[in-house]
């Protein structure tokens, strides 16, 4: 499934942010420029880690921010950055962070399965590897598109 949302129009990597606020915004508006979401969406991923805390921060350098599925999504998507300085979320255990995949889906079956194929890579020593050494996007989407 991750081979049909993330694209390397919403894939940026090295990207230079302040705080865990700007990492969420740069990965939402990946998803907004390709038509994935409305702008009220971003406001909702880091209204969501404002209200409940760092619980996006899914495993060691990884966040994953995501709000509501439905609510100003208009189709299924992933945005994948690394960030050139990693940020910290407020997570114990798993900051700072240095990936930020952001996830929109239109219902809670479909963000459920989006999850799912994303562990599979999350899982993966070797694209992990290759999310902090790489420099070119289309070497991100080929990985992917092989597996």
């Amino acid at each position: 499934m991750l081979k049909d949302v993330l694209t390397v129009e919403t894939t940026r990597l090295k990207v230079k942010v302040d705080d865990w606020e700007e990492a969420v915004k740069k990965g939402g508006e990946l998803l907004l420029q390709n038509g994935y979401i409305e702008q009220p969406y971003i406001d909702a991923m880091i209204q969501s880690v404002k209200d409940n805390g760092p619980y996006i921060v899914i495993a060691s350098g990884i966040a994953m921010p995501h709000a509501r599925p439905g609510e100003f999504v208009n189709k299924i998507g992933f945005s994948l950055i690394t960030l050139q300085n990693p940020v910290n979320f407020g997570h114990k255990k798993n900051d700072p962070v240095s990936t930020v995949i952001s996830l929109c889906g239109v219902d809670h079956s479909t963000h459920l399965r989006a999850l799912q194929g994303l562990m599979k890579y999350l899982n993966d020593g070797q694209f992990l590897e290759l999310l902090k050494n790489e420099t070119k996007e289309q070497k991100i989407i080929d990985y992917i598109n092989k597996k």
